[in-house]
């Protein structure tokens, strides 16, 4: 996702651009499986303050909605360190306004790309549902925050939040309704944007893995591949979890651990709500999508492990059942699980700008869980600051050297 909008916008300013992918055409990474959700309702960054002691209660729970697999890692443990130091209300109040105003650059971003694209963009906002009193006390909290970032948000009791679905029995004692929210069909975006992309020019080197860089200087000369060396002006880093072990190589600390995530689609469920909804406490999304309907969550920290846990699987599908109780197990028999690896920041910011070590490479990583709702943003600043015309320092990736 967020390569492709940085080749669109790059090649929509004239630049010849050219994307060098790993896989094949046929692709089923995280902008694939994904819930499809544009949120500027997720303003708050994963590193807020209680999440250490979640992360700390959860971790012996392989079930739980955030997991750290136990296991001796350096890099797990100095991301953990700057993810504890993050965990502060200082940093969300500063992150906050920041991740706002990029989802809702997004979002306009996204509606002009509705008009000239061939994907839909549905505009029905996100119910937050919370069984508890204490993630409706928290959740509710945030509405006054959330409207002091422009963001059209009201707290629901368990009868309003029930006229909002009258599909689906609701299993809750109250919800948020953030109207900003929208959500695409991950797929049929991605294959649209790779279309409009070909259009603009845009070439694509498929199956062809970056093995490392030619440099001279300060500056790089090609990108190494099995398939030979692609030469040019200027490099974007845009390889997800495997972003870090690329950036060592020219010498760029670029603190990331793969979180990985899970999704279960129902290609035609017997019910089906109207609205994307949050499930609050188990951390699950739930994103109707033309007629089929996706469920995504979790956050295990595993290090670049694509296998799938089925006792994470089960959670996901345990939680939809207590939530919506429409829906059983037996809806989920034979559903193939999806799993992704999201790239996590400490601080639950992304990269994005110019390093001061090597002059002509753009990082643009770390979106964690909203590379759908922040790819179209980050595109334009990727090509924003590859014309000169700005640089975006917020987002820098020299920010842990």
């Amino acid at each position: 996702m967020i390569g492709l909008c940085s080749a669109l916008y790059c090649a929509e300013r004239g630049m010849r651009v050219t994307v060098v992918e790993r896989n094949g055409e046929r692709r089923d990474g995280c902008s694939y499986g994904n819930t499809g959700m544009i949120v500027p309702s997720h303003f708050v960054p994963l590193a807020a303050p209680g999440m250490v002691g979640l992360a700390l209660k959860w971790m012996w729970n392989p079930a739980s909605p955030f997991y750290v697999k136990p296991r001796a890692s350096p890099d797990l443990a100095a991301w953990g360190l700057r993810f504890w130091r993050a965990a502060n209300a200082l940093h969300v109040s500063r992150a906050a306004p920041i991740l706002a105003r990029l989802h809702m650059e997004s979002r306009a971003l996204y509606e002009a790309l509705a008009a000239t694209a061939s994907f839909h963009l549905e505009k029905r906002g996100v119910l937050v549902l919370c069984r508890t009193a204490h993630a409706l006390d928290e959740e509710a909290a945030l509405v006054q925050q959330a409207r002091a970032l422009g963001l059209s948000a009201r707290v629901l009791d368990a009868r309003a939040a029930a006229a909002l679905e009258p599909d689906v029995r609701i299993d809750a004692i109250g919800a948020v309704h953030i109207a900003e929210d929208c959500n695409v069909e991950p797929r049929v975006l991605m294959d649209a944007l790779q279309r409009k992309c070909a259009a603009a020019g845009v070439g694509f080197v498929w199956s062809t893995e970056a093995r490392g860089w030619r440099k001279e200087g300060h500056s790089i000369r090609a990108l190494s591949t099995p398939a030979g060396d692609i030469e040019a002006d200027e490099f974007v880093l845009s390889a997800g979890s495997w972003s870090t072990p690329l950036a060592r190589e020219l010498g760029l600390r670029l603190p990331l651990q793969p979180g990985k995530g899970y999704s279960l689609t129902l290609e035609r469920p017997r019910r089906s709500p109207r609205t994307c909804a949050v499930l609050s406490e188990a951390r699950v999304s739930v994103s109707p999508m033309n007629g089929s309907l996706r469920f995504g969550g979790t956050m295990e920290l595993a290090g670049l492990d694509e296998t799938v846990n089925p006792i994470r699987v089960r959670g996901i599908i345990e939680a939809v059942q207590r939530y919506l109780p429409d829906f059983t197990a037996a809806d989920f028999e034979g559903v193939q699980p999806w799993r992704g690896l999201r790239p996590c920041t400490p601080d639950g910011l992304p990269y994005v700008g110019r390093t001061a070590r090597v002059e002509n490479l753009v990082v643009a990583t770390g979106h964690a869980m909203m590379g759908v709702s922040l790819g179209p943003v980050t595109g334009k600043l990727v090509a924003g600051i590859l014309s000169g015309e700005q640089s975006h320092n917020l987002l820098s990736p020299d920010r842990y050297d």
